[in-house]
């Protein structure tokens, strides 16, 4: 059996473990701006974010920064959910549309691809069901 494999979230077959969901609700950068874990399972993640005033730029739009972190939070939280330590390689994101305050974003991760010690995820962050971005990220993992 090869150890690539084409993922798309919960096949009912694996739990998150009860220590890495303990960990992952923690966070203490979430709490700070806010972010709520909705939902976590094996290489899924939705987490919710509402846009506040303290969260705008000097535009007076929200800070394109307060919409990565939603995003790099359900990144974070999917990719780590196996209960194997997984760090970033690389992100990125598109912009697509404008968000205003009061507004509440949902992030929802989903593991596109796992190879070995590398995963794959992509996030779209959705504001009343229309995306208003897209986030993709690699993975590390730390497997023996």
């Amino acid at each position: 059996m090869s150890d690539e494999t084409e993922t798309g979230g919960d096949d009912g077959a694996e739990e998150v473990p009860a220590e890495v969901r303990e960990r992952i609700e923690s966070d203490p950068f979430c709490e700070k701006l806010g972010i709520e874990l909705v939902d976590l399972g094996p290489g899924t993640a939705t987490l919710e974010l509402t846009v506040t005033e303290d969260m705008l730029n000097f535009h007076g739009t929200p800070h394109g920064g307060a919409v990565y972190s939603l995003a790099d939070a359900a990144f974070a939280a999917a990719s780590n959910s196996h209960g194997t330590t997984a760090v970033a390689l690389e992100t990125n994101m598109s912009y697509l549309d404008a968000v205003d305050v009061g507004d509440t974003l949902r992030a929802e991760a989903r593991e596109t691809h796992m190879a070995g010690r590398t995963a794959e995820y992509q996030i779209p962050v959705t504001d009343d069901g229309d995306r208003v971005a897209t986030f993709r990220g690699r993975v590390y993992r730390f497997v023996d």
